[in-house]
């Protein structure tokens, strides 16, 4: 019973990001250009990371993202059929979000300003798959070893942990949102993914490969990295 509330945890708090994060890329666009919506979006995503740190982060670490599970894998933090559930449950939580946004933008008539449920897309670094997928090793990397390190007994941070990786995770998006849309999460990339294939676009499902395994390998560098250094200051 236990797991199965840390499951429903990561599902509530990955449909609220893709909610909240999407759903303001769609309604505002991400217009580097202007720049006020590249930044809302990007506090967008960070503001709702810091707000289910606080509401589901007890019940279940609120990872309510693929490669910070993998991170706290890696770490030695859960074990694999935990980790197994948290994927899935952080994947359906991101298809249903992706899918109330489709509901609401489609009802009420509103214009999806990203074209795609807020779906990423290597545009920004002109259809360069490599390049992309650079992108999100560094970005996932820098992230998972904040959380790392935040969440670590020994850090001392105490109540102030959420309000770090909400931000670290603006910053992240406030350098990416131009570059990849910023994923640093494949749960949310493949919820909107999905969605638009379902919709007809199946422009993102062609690279979505690059945020999942972009993240996945930025969160296992990270997590071997922030392995080494804790045991080396023992």
């Amino acid at each position: 019973m236990e797991n199965i509330k840390k499951y429903i945890a990561e599902f509530i708090g990955t449909l609220t990001l893709v909610v909240l994060g999407c759903g303001t890329a769609m309604l505002v666009g991400c217009d580097a250009a202007s720049g006020c919506g590249y930044l809302l979006t990007a506090f967008a995503f960070g503001l709702t990371m810091v707000g289910m740190a606080y509401c589901v982060g007890n019940i279940s670490g609120c990872h309510i993202n693929p490669a910070v599970s993998l991170g706290v894998l890696l770490s030695g933090g859960m074990s694999v059929s935990e980790f197994i559930g948290y994927v899935i449950s952080q994947c359906l939580g991101a298809f249903a979000g992706s899918g109330l946004l489709a509901l609401i933008f489609s009802l009420g008539n509103v214009e999806d300003k990203t074209g795609g449920f807020g779906t990423n897309s290597l545009a920004g670094v002109g259809d360069n798959a490599v390049a992309g997928l650079l992108v999100e090793i560094i970005l996932t990397f820098f992230f998972v070893l904040t959380i790392l390190g935040v969440t670590s007994k020994k850090a001392g941070h105490g109540s102030f942990g959420g309000v770090v990786i909400g931000f670290t995770l603006t910053l992240v998006h406030i350098l990416g949102i131009g570059l990849t849309g910023t994923s640093v999460n494949p749960a949310r990339s493949f919820g909107p993914a999905l969605v638009a294939l379902f919709d007809g676009n199946s422009a993102p499902i062609s690279c979505l490969w690059v945020f999942i395994v972009g993240p996945l390998v930025g969160a296992a560098i990270a997590a071997v990295t922030y392995k080494f250094l804790e045991s080396d200051k023992k």
